[in-house]
């Protein structure tokens, strides 16, 4: 087997395991999320001290199915001539356990809070301009009219439903 050959075949294995991988260690994560661990265990183990484990949620952007142009009846250009593209992504999310001393004792206590990721849907600005000429009318010998000139803008939209925060308070590791 040629060099290159053996590199493209462990390039796909490398690539088809980490997928694999990745599909079971985030059960938990939100759809649409890539979760984010900050490793700490160097600076646990150099440091000889529980550190605190900190977690993100990093929301992959997708792009949503918009409504085109469509014709109206008495207007020269189509309706929502610049269409508003919709955006489905979500708001981070967040997740911090750390070790908290006990006042009575020895021994130490975790408290933990988390912000899970949330939905959020946007739609950019829309623009719905209109000829200054009327369609062709035959009382006119079939020549448009003018008009004045129209132009609507459709506003953009968010829309969001975020959660609460979490916090959680419990004994040991």
């Amino acid at each position: 087997m040629k060099p290159t050959t053996r590199g493209t075949l462990a390039a796909v294995l490398t690539c088809v395991a980490a997928a694999a991988g990745a599909a079971v260690a985030t059960p938990a994560a939100a759809v649409g999320t890539v979760p984010v661990p900050v490793p700490l265990d160097a600076a646990e183990k150099s440091l000889n001290m529980e550190l605190p484990e900190i977690r993100g949620e990093i929301p992959v952007p997708a792009p949503g199915t918009y409504e085109g142009p469509r014709y109206v009846e008495g207007r020269l250009l189509p309706e929502r001539t610049v269409p508003q593209l919709p955006l489905e992504a979500g708001l981070p999310g967040a997740t911090l356990r750390a070790p908290v001393p006990e006042v009575l004792g020895d021994d130490y206590g975790h408290v933990g809070v988390s912000a899970p990721a949330s939905d959020l849907r946007t739609l950019g600005p829309g623009l719905g301009p209109d000829a200054p000429l009327t369609p062709p009318h035959p009382d006119n010998s079939g020549l448009p009219a003018l008009k004045l000139p129209q132009a609507g803008l459709e506003s953009p939209a968010v829309q969001a439903a975020p959660g609460g925060v979490n916090v959680v308070r419990g004994p040991g590791r």
